[in-house]
């Protein structure tokens, strides 16, 4: 990969075959053979600066409401800049920068929007209901879901128990018809729109293009009102894709077989892919191998994904390593696997003497076949336009320019999806190849590469005569510490020096690529992942060469397999041994707690400083040797500007009590009057039969992760001082695990011990990141950040030695002041009992209610003895146990309580102050 990006970054310049020296060597000569850095000069890269200018005009498409007045803005600059190009284009520079900002705002104006598929939507009403549809999509789940997503941001739901027996599928379709039901009437309607279907089972084979019907519940994904969350029903709309549903096999009709799309054709070759890597897996000659040399079913995930874009096998615990190192890119078909690729075939057309046309035309069409392969998703496009563009930008200019060629290639793709401005994906990919050749590559270029390449070909003494002085007296050197090895141990050590420099200096190269680009790459991870990967750099340099030679030989292992398992052995043991090693380096470095820093997102004039501040750094290193080394310096403050810790965002003087909305499960953040942060519960999915230890967020979708985290980091906060978890219900604990991984709370706080597999791995997490575990029962009293907590519940003489219960729950009294807040977890009538007698129950300014508004919690004895003011109820959208229920909705009433519902209001924000005044803010307005 350094030799591509040298190939691609260096002019063109003569290669004689002779060895006869040169007539006449000149000072041009020299400086030729000197430098071969690329001026920051708008005549060689105007296309950048056009890019540049239509980024900046979609960022301020926002401001403009007029589509008239952006056609005569854009009229008025067309006459403008032909009336400047008329005189020079010194004259029109500013003209055309106004165009391609005008032009940026225009494309942001007409750009496609994803169709919202309203009239599919009013159908998802809870009947079930007939639906004809064309699959165009199908792929094999590994256990049953309600959604699956392609990023791995997947939602999962408790299937009912018919359903768990046999094979589990995913099943796109294109929605041709759907039943209308009325009181009188059945008929089937003609319909447009996507669903995702789940169909659990033994059912025969499904093909792309198969017109199917079934009896189906259509449901509408569940968003999530809280700020920063991340929304799978938006993900899916981009598919076309609005509605899911979950049906049994044997209910599926296939009704005829049509031919099916080139889309679903590639995902089928997919999917066939990843189904023979799993069959080699299987194969006896495989499991004959020592385990060092075996492929376990783990490892064929991880190939799958790197091979072929397939996530849906990625372990869990092997991802999160590899992205607490930073490593994650080097495992999953992404953008960086195609420029790897296109840079590899590149590379290898040039050292077979093939000419450029031809090697960039077998670069093209190889990663073409590539990323068909993969199933040719979103971010794979993106990949592969930008890098066709770059190439055949860099063929056609005369002078070879890495910016102008990236410039072209970011224009192409933002002209035809003005959208990919604002994906992560484009970002880092812009990002990385301006680190690397626009401040990376120069900087080499001023320092040490020229030493690298004087230490090539010794043997042609003429080229001395091209070089500086310097350079030719380096040669000199190695060739004189050559002679010298050469007379001791023969003449096989002549080139040993010469070979030993030129490995440093290319390693050195790696090193330099590596660290500007991971400097860079600070900003969009904490924007995007939230992650500042203090090791990402040491793990990259280890595993990076390692993946350079696991990629060709998992594919030939892979290829081979095609025609036997045993013609596979050899290369297979090759490819266990490589990938072992990578997830061991991976695994012990991953272990180190300071190995993931997760960080809140910079403030915006952070992020726009650190992008001038690259600008600037792409200029300085271009003037001088002095200038470039003050612009690498100046690289390592420019990302703790981006990682600086910026003060939380609380409301000092109150007490705060924000109820997130985490769907049919349970979490709030309390904040102190003196800023201190307190996280009772975590969400997470309803029900536990099929929930163990940390598999609550090894299928991907993690409530913690992607709901509730993003919200604290909206806030800036960086650690939670305690998380308090009510019981062990996975609704209430399943986010828990990321949030202590994320956040590292000083204290856990629980109340009876359970018996549950994932509780007992809810405290060996707590243990393993040191966090105290403090356990609370009923007259527990504790004074924190200018609060009085006081426990009700459980009392000292409750036990559960069975599975967990709502009346486990850790019931929480917090005062401050006059005002007071009850925070009930699930408790139901016998845990309102327990309290109303011990006599500790006094009136309060706001309930959390118990069990979400169940009919089997919130007795009217128990709401008399407290008579809140407000209470909030945390609930799904459409939830199937009915809550909160009619009765209990009717007890607020009649005790004149308003009643605020997280499926209703979103995300619920209750200011109390110490008079016991109360202030209700909605997600929406915060």
């Amino acid at each position: 990969m350094v030799s591509v990006w040298s190939l691609l970054s260096r002019k063109r310049r003569h290669n004689p075959r002779s060895n006869a020296a040169p007539s006449t060597p000149n000072r041009a000569l020299w400086g030729r053979a000197a430098h071969a850095i690329e001026p920051l000069a708008l005549r060689r890269m105007p296309l950048l600066v056009a890019a540049l200018a239509f980024a900046l005009g979609e960022v301020m498409a926002a401001a403009w409401h007029s589509t008239i007045l952006l056609l005569a803005s854009l009229a008025v600059l067309l006459v403008l800049l032909a009336l400047a190009l008329q005189r020079s284009l010194r004259t029109a520079l500013l003209p055309l920068v106004a165009f391609w900002i005008g032009a940026g705002i225009w494309s942001m104006q007409v750009r496609p929007i994803p169709s919202q598929q309203l009239s599919l939507l009013r159908y998802a009403d809870g009947l079930s209901r007939t639906v004809r549809g064309r699959v165009t999509r199908v792929r094999e789940l590994s256990r049953p879901t309600s959604v699956v997503a392609d990023t791995d941001n997947t939602q999962w739901q408790e299937p009912a128990p018919e359903e768990l027996a046999g094979k589990t599928i995913s099943v796109d379709l294109e929605v041709e018809a759907i039943e209308e039901v009325t009181p009188d009437i059945s008929r089937m309607t003609a319909i447009t729109g996507g669903i995702r279907t789940i169909i659990t089972g033994s059912t025969s084979a499904l093909r792309c293009g198969d017109v199917i019907e079934a009896p189906l519940r259509v449901k509408i994904p569940e968003r999530y009102r809280d700020p920063g969350a991340w929304q799978y029903a938006d993900y899916l709309l981009d598919q076309g894709i609005s509605t899911h549903s979950t049906v049994r096999a044997a209910k599926v009709i296939v009704l005829r077989r049509e031919s099916a799309t080139w889309q679903c054709r590639l995902y089928t070759a997919q999917s066939w892919a990843s189904g023979r890597m799993l069959r080699l897996v299987d194969s006896r000659a495989n499991h004959r191998m020592p385990s060092l040399f075996r492929l376990a079913p783990g490892d064929a995930g991880m190939l799958n994904a790197m091979l072929f874009g397939d996530r849906l096998g990625l372990d869990k615990t092997q991802r999160l390593g590899f992205e607490r190192t930073g490593s994650f890119h080097l495992f999953v078909v992404s953008g960086m696997h195609v420029a790897l690729l296109a840079g590899m075939l590149f590379w290898l057309g040039r050292r077979l003497h093939a000419g450029e046309i031809m090697a960039t035309l077998i670069t093209i069409l190889g990663t073409a076949g590539y990323a068909l392969l993969t199933g040719f998703g979103p971010p794979v496009q993106r990949a592969l336009w930008m890098t066709t563009l770059f190439l055949l930008a860099r063929l056609l200019a005369r002078e070879r320019s890495v910016l102008n060629a990236l410039g072209a290639a970011a224009l192409g793709i933002l002209v035809w999806s003005p959208a990919a401005l604002f994906q992560a994906s484009f970002q880092m990919t812009f990002l990385a190849i301006l680190a690397i050749g626009g401040i990376a590559i120069p900087l080499g270029e001023q320092t040490f590469l020229p030493y690298a390449r004087a230490a090539t070909k010794l043997q042609d003494v003429w080229l001395d005569t091209a070089m500086l002085p310097h350079f030719a007296q380096f040669r000199v050197m190695l060739r004189l510490w050559g002679e010298a090895l050469s007379g001791a141990f023969g003449t096989w050590a002549y080139s040993a020096p010469a070979v030993l420099v030129r490995s440093l200096l290319w390693a050195a190269e790696l090193a330099l690529i590596g660290t500007v680009a991971e400097l860079v790459m600070v900003l969009p991870m904490a924007m995007y992942f939230h992650r500042a990967t203090m090791f990402a750099l040491p793990a990259n340099m280890l595993t990076v060469p390692v993946v350079v030679m696991l990629a060709p030989t998992a594919l030939l292992t892979f290829v081979a397999g095609l025609a036997s398992p045993w013609l596979a052995l050899l290369p297979g043991m090759g490819t266990a041994l490589l990938l072992h090693g990578i997830t061991g380096i991976i695994g012990r470095i991953s272990s180190t707690q300071a190995a993931d820093l997760r960080v809140p997102p910079p403030v915006w004039w952070i992020a726009i400083l650190a992008l001038v501040a690259w600008g600037l750094c792409c200029w300085a290193v271009r003037r001088s040797r002095a200038s470039a080394l003050i612009a690498f310096a100046s690289l390592p403050l420019v990302a703790a500007a981006v990682l600086w810790p910026e003060p939380a965002i609380v409301r000092p003087g109150v007490m705060e009590i924000t109820a997130h909305d985490v769907g049919q499960g349970d979490s709030l953040l309390v904040v102190s009057p003196d800023g201190r942060t307190m996280l009772v519960d975590a969400g997470g999915p309803v029900g536990s039969a099929w929930l163990r230890g940390a598999e609550a967020s090894s299928q991907g979708f993690d409530v913690g992760e992607e709901v509730i985290s993003p919200y604290l980091w909206t806030r800036r906060i960086r650690r939670l001082d305690i998380i308090a978890l009510t019981h062990a219900h996975s609704d209430h604990m399943g986010g828990m695990p990321a949030m202590l991984r994320s956040f590292r709370p000083r204290e856990l706080w629980v109340g009876l011990d359970s018996n549950s597999p994932e509780f007992r791995d809810l405290i060996r997490e707590a243990a393993s990141l040191h966090i105290t575990v403090r356990h609370l029962r009923a007259a527990d009293y504790i004074n924190w950040g200018g609060l009085d907590i006081q426990v009700l519940a459980p009392s000292a003489s409750y036990d559960n030695t069975g599975p967990p219960v709502n009346d486990d729950s850790l019931v929480l009294h917090l005062a401050y002041g006059r005002s007071s807040v009850l925070l009930e977890g699930d408790a139901e009538a016998p845990s309102e009992r327990a309290m109303l007698a011990s006599g500790l129950l006094t009136p309060v300014t706001l309930l959390k209610v118990g069990h979400h508004g169940s009919k089997t919690s919130s007795t009217p004895e128990f709401l008399a003895a407290i008579t809140p003011q407000d209470a909030v109820v945390s609930v799904g959208r459409d939830n199937t146990f009915g809550h909160p229920r009619t009765e209990v909705i009717q007890r607020f009433a009649d005790a004149d309580t308003w009643l605020f519902r997280t499926d209703e209001f979103g995300l619920t924000t209750f200011l109390l102050d110490k008079q016991g005044g109360i202030r209700e803010i909605l997600g929406a307005s915060q």
